[in-house]
């Protein structure tokens, strides 16, 4: 049997990186570091607490980062979803701080409340409230 690789990163473009921050710091409380011109302006995201290495104390969570939209490179596309307590608060905030939602709020049977939106930067994210187990 192949050994399974796990998610241990995300990566979406940005066309104005300080409003990116600003957004995802408002609506998830994530932390960004950016970087200058020598990383390529690469903006790192912390969505959870790290350890002295960087990596993540809790299981199963990741951290991402954020690089430059560029008209020359092709498929530049996020493929993530976050998961929040109140998809219905989320969805409040995310509209405050500029996004747009697509649609409404699906269930999705035995796994929880999902939704799409489209956040500052253009990007299709998506908002998952797990179901609570019995």
């Amino acid at each position: 049997m192949k050994k399974m690789n796990p998610v241990v990163h995300f990566e979406m473009p940005a066309e104005d990186r300080v409003r990116m921050s600003s957004f995802y710091s408002t609506v998830f409380g994530w932390e960004t570091h950016m970087f200058g011109e020598d990383m390529g302006n690469y903006v790192t995201v912390s969505t959870t607490k790290c350890d002295e290495h960087g990596r993540p104390i809790t299981s199963g969570a990741i951290n991402g980062g954020f690089y430059p939209k560029r008209e020359d490179w092709p498929a530049q596309y996020p493929s993530i979803v976050i998961a929040v307590d109140d998809i219905y608060q989320s969805i409040r905030e995310v509209t405050e701080a500029g996004g747009t939602t697509l649609g409404e709020v699906t269930e999705i049977p035995g796994v929880g409340l999902y939704v799409s939106f489209y956040d500052t930067e253009g990007n299709r994210v998506s908002l998952l409230q797990p179901r609570m187990s019995n």
